[in-house]
């Protein structure tokens, strides 16, 4: 299809655009101008930006379809306005085998919602123990290798997996988090925690991890990225890890850039996430290290889950909550408290986690891939259970009015969201 989208306000993180002027679309990429399109798309008063690009969207199969679907978040990732993502390894069973990763790609391809970029199992069944064939899952389309949200818990294992990375040039993706320092932990270990009389995960478990991390980058030279920091001391650590040009990139969840521990309130199950929510201290931290670059981009740390998983006692409950569809209000709620323009803030949901991911998006150019997000950036709404497309209705953000929404997201050129 041939689509003119005139009037809009053009926004390019990677060349600086910020303006008024249209786009011309054809064959699935952005186009010279030509006449007679088949489709005029009328953007007055909206910008027109790179499709969004989330490093961390659970998308719950295959294992766990009473959570989630694949129809139901890719169909929230192209309301949200996403449409390249990645997803972990963490699924049941795991992605260790070429053929589970060969079958998901087919199935979302077969959606055409959204580009999936699935994440490969570092370590057999993720138990930490033995590595897999990164090979044959790179053949099969991995992008990267994961623990998902384990840790490993052998610091050997983990040095000859990272040692064998590197000769190949494969990237590691890796919570950084000590598991025992951590274990039977379900809130951040501070006087809210201590007056819930909840089981504390200290600060420390986070940056004894990471120290272990750098110093095996350090000696392995491996292409590490740490996903979803969240304390102010592992910001401080990656800064004079980047001051010495060493191979690694980090991010951090969309949530832990506006909630604390204090949101906890009376145990709300909706903040029961992992990592857990930090102090204001480490939120403020974040927000900064994430304006400055330090921390290199953010992500909706999309984890549906079903309403039994949640109506928990809150140790109990499960942690994680959906974010695909709240990722751009609140990156640009973030970027408002920052002053950032908005090529800056948007930079930091397109380019840069697409540097990091490896791909092609992120970006507005003659010849790229028509991915798009066409957004209004003032309109209000209400975040509720019945507007959101995603099958797992749990996020600290209910009830909240947030500013920013997509109106129309295109994947190769085709419209696949419009509101």
């Amino acid at each position: 299809m041939r689509i003119h989208i005139r009037n809009g306000r053009i926004v390019d993180p990677a060349s600086g655009k910020d303006g008024p002027g249209d786009l011309f679309i054809a064959d699935g990429k952005i186009a010279e101008e030509f006449a007679r399109p088949d489709r005029v798309i009328d953007a007055k008063g909206l910008v027109v930006a790179p499709g969004f690009v989330d490093l961390a969207a659970r998308l719950r199969e295959p294992g766990f379809e009473y959570k989630a679907t694949l129809e139901s978040e890719l169909d929230a990732a192209a309301a949200g306005g996403v449409t390249s993502l990645a997803c972990p390894p963490d699924t049941d069973p795991p992605l260790d085998e070429p053929g589970l990763v060969d079958m998901l790609r087919r199935r979302a391809s077969a959606l055409s919602r959204a580009r999936v970029h699935p994440l490969g199992a570092l370590t057999l069944k993720l138990e930490g123990q033995a590595l897999t064939e990164m090979g044959q899952l790179t053949d099969a389309g991995c992008v990267a290798f994961s623990q998902g949200n384990l840790s490993m818990p052998d610091h050997q294992v983990l040095w000859r997996a990272l040692q064998y990375a590197a000769t190949f040039g494969y990237r590691v993706w890796l919570r950084a988090e000590d598991a025992a320092l951590a274990k039977g932990g379900v809130a951040h270990d501070g006087e809210m925690a201590t007056r819930l009389g909840l089981p504390g995960i200290p600060s420390f478990a986070e940056t004894i991890a990471l120290g272990s991390l750098i110093e095996l980058v350090r000696a392995t030279g491996a292409r590490v990225h740490v996903c979803r920091l969240s304390t102010a001391g592992a910001v401080e650590l990656v800064r004079k890890a980047k001051a010495e040009k060493l191979p690694l990139t980090c991010d951090v969840g969309i949530h832990h850039l506006h909630l604390s521990d204090m949101d906890l309130g009376y145990f709300d199950s909706h903040c029961r996430l992992e990592p857990p929510l930090r102090s204001q201290r480490d939120r403020d931290a974040l927000a900064r290290a994430l304006a400055e670059g330090v921390v290199d981009c953010v992500v909706s740390d999309h984890t549906p889950v079903d309403e039994d998983g949640k109506h928990l006692p809150f140790a109990e409950a499960e942690p994680g909550a959906t974010g695909l569809e709240l990722l751009l209000p609140l990156v640009l709620k973030w970027g408002e408290a920052q002053k950032l323009p908005l090529a800056a803030t948007l930079a930091r949901i397109t380019t840069e986690p697409a540097r990091i991911l490896g791909v092609a998006a992120g970006r507005i150019a003659l010849g790229a891939p028509a991915d798009l997000a066409i957004f209004d950036p003032r309109a209000a709404f209400l975040v509720s259970a019945q507007a959101l497309k995603s099958q797992g209705k749990n996020t600290p953000f209910l009830g909240y009015e947030l500013a920013g929404r997509v109106r129309f997201t295109l994947l190769a050129g085709h419209v696949v969201y419009e509101a």
